[in-house]
């Protein structure tokens, strides 16, 4: 009987997620503004996106949900900038909340979309994933099971998908990507999903250059698992405490703390001091390893 009712309480998750996925996401408006120097916040109020600009073209990370893009090009737009001077599109992860708008993105600025090896054909299909393992009840406690399986069924019925964006460029772990005199590497830090990327690059703010590492999502999500999930966090853990960091940003802004530290630079004597804080990236790593260690999944 217990089984029959969490079956049935699956299934009413996944037409709620349903309903949600054609209602739209929810994102609301956020105020963009400039972390430091070329680097800017050009999100919603949860999930990121961020330009760094140069005089030769201008860098995008993320496109949010399929229905988030308006709101970028406003908060790009008000920053003074053109979106059809962004040259190249970059994504942290494939999934609906962060590659999502990129196919609207990338019709509206012209520019090139580059991808890892590993998140390229599911943003190409639209969020089609067919590497991501099935729960067993071997592998996990029964409700666990339920909810993996209620989170298929959403894929299934297409509730996850997003309209598929044109990859043009799939980079490897190491690859830096340049427009002008803008350079910014990929680091690929799976484990979230088979591909995550991190990406690590400086900006130059008054005198001083500051590290900036934009660091993909390390949390373990019920429905998105693969056998070799393990081993690529043990290496992401490494990987980025291995980075530089002055500066650290995320794929959603609570995270990292956006509204925080935006609110505390417009009173700071130099705003960008506001957004310096190797302390929280590695909090944000130890965090994460201890979550999975634990073996918290979400």
């Amino acid at each position: 009987m217990l089984i029959f009712v969490l079956g049935l309480a699956a299934v009413g998750v996944v037409l709620v997620l349903r309903a949600w996925a054609r209602n739209g996401s929810g994102q609301q408006p956020a105020e963009p503004f400039r972390i430091a120097g070329s680097f800017y916040y050009v999100g919603a109020n949860d999930v990121t996106s961020y330009l760094i600009t140069g005089p030769k073209g201008h860098v995008l990370i993320d496109g949010g949900y399929a229905d988030t893009p308006p709101l970028i090009l406003a908060s790009i737009a008000k920053l003074g900038f053109d979106i059809r001077d962004v040259k190249v599109l970059l994504n942290s992860e494939p999934h609906m909340d962060h590659a999502g708008g990129l196919s609207a993105l990338q019709q509206a600025s012209g520019g090139e979309l580059w991808a890892s090896e590993a998140s390229a054909n599911v943003i190409a299909s639209g969020g089609d994933d067919p590497s991501v393992t099935v729960l067993s009840w071997r592998d996990e406690k029964p409700t666990a099971v339920l909810v993996g399986l209620g989170l298929g069924a959403l894929s299934w019925i297409g509730a996850d998908s997003y309209p598929p964006a044109r990859v043009d460029h799939r980079f490897k772990d190491g690859d830096t990507i340049r427009v002008g005199s803008i350079s910014i590497t990929a680091r690929i830090t799976g484990g979230h999903t088979r591909g995550c990327t991190s990406w690590s690059f400086k900006v130059r703010d008054g005198d001083r250059d500051l590290d900036v590492v934009s660091a993909c999502s390390l949390k373990v999500v019920l429905g998105a698992r693969y056998p070799e999930q393990g081993a690529d966090l043990e290496r992401s853990f490494r990987v980025l405490r291995s980075l530089p960091a002055d500066i650290w940003v995320t794929s959603h802004a609570r995270w990292w703390g956006r509204y925080r530290k935006f609110v505390a630079s417009k009173t700071a004597k130099n705003p960008a001091d506001s957004f310096v804080d190797p302390e929280g990236y590695r909090g944000y790593i130890d965090t994460a390893e201890t979550e999975f260690r634990s073996g918290r999944t979400y």
